[in-house]
């Protein structure tokens, strides 16, 4: 299993269009096949500060995940709005869980 958590701060006059184009891919992805991957996107307090969450079966699956075309494309935008340098890409390793994730016990 993949998990990786990403975080990233935009401008105050970018945030609604940051969630319109987040919209945009995650009902693109509510079109495929949800049994190998979760991803879930929040904010934090500030409204500004953004944290995608995301879990894939194998890297076959992320692969198709991301080059969804809406999510390259919201990419794109979220980086030409001027990130502050606050972009951080963690990997996360799989230890366990109170549920079943992609058949881990």
């Amino acid at each position: 299993m993949i998990s990786v958590i990403v975080t990233y701060k935009v401008k105050p006059e970018f945030a609604e269009e940051n969630r319109k184009n987040i919209d945009q891919f995650l009902s693109d992805f509510k079109q495929l096949d949800p049994s190998g991957f979760r991803y879930t996107v929040y904010t934090k307090d500030d409204g500004v500060t953004f944290v995608h969450y995301s879990a894939y079966r194998d890297e076959e699956i992320q692969t198709q995940i991301l080059n969804v075309p809406s999510f390259k494309e919201f990419q794109q935008l979220r980086d030409a709005s001027g990130l502050d340098g606050t972009h951080n890409v963690d990997i996360l390793h799989y230890v366990g869980s109170s549920s079943d994730v992609f058949g881990n016990q």
